[in-house]
């Protein structure tokens, strides 16, 4: 991306951690440490989780959202986020991005979800620009009528988090531990007519 799109965007100067393979709970201890103690905006890189992970939104209910009994016979962690979202199971194949920004840093976003997540179509377009068929739709990204980013966030007094799992690749072993949620998208209620399966995050 040249210097002058980055502009365009308002994109802040961020520090950057990369990490690879860590424990989705260890980056999420992490994420909400420096939401709430630093004040430097962040950008966390972590490349698969070497451990299948049900990561469930901060108000999901296992009953509702879970085959809870092949969850426990199988001994698959779960853990709960401090950010709303839907669950999802995450592993070595999930590509995690995290955003921590001070709301005065990215001047054009309103700290509501609707304008964070605009802003975060137009980079993540910026990002996926050769590839045909990206878009935002709804809360997820797409390419055509297939998801393949899930999304959460916390709003904060002064700043917020916009965290991101992209999945690259999926075990659809793993998808049989999670029930369809009752409040689906319309666009993937229409494509599950076509019995495309969208049950991934």
């Amino acid at each position: 991306m040249s210097l002058s799109r980055a502009k365009d965007l308002r994109l802040p100067l961020m520090n950057l951690v990369r990490l690879k393979g860590s424990p989705i709970l260890e980056q999420l201890h992490l994420e909400e440490r420096l939401l709430r103690t630093s004040s430097d905006n962040w950008c966390i890189v972590n490349d698969g989780t070497n451990v299948p992970t049900i990561v469930m939104g901060m108000s999901g209910k296992p009953s509702q959202l879970l085959e809870v009994e092949a969850v426990m016979e199988d001994r698959i962690p779960v853990i709960k986020r401090f950010t709303g979202g839907g669950t999802v199971i995450v592993d070595k194949s999930t590509l995690f991005v995290s955003l921590i920004c001070n709301k005065d840093d990215v001047p054009n976003v309103q700290p509501y979800p609707r304008s964070v997540m605009a802003w975060s179509g137009s980079l993540y377009d910026e990002v996926f620009k050769s590839v045909n068929g990206f878009q935002l739709r709804e809360n997820d990204y797409v390419f055509g009528d297939r998801k393949f980013g899930g999304n959460a966030q916390s709003i904060i007094k002064n700043r917020w988090i916009h965290h991101t799992s992209f999945l690259w690749d999926y075990d659809v072993r793993n998808m049989a531990y999670l029930k369809l949620p009752s409040r689906v998208p319309q666009y993937r209620l229409v494509c599950s007519l076509f019995h495309l399966d969208l049950n991934v995050f």
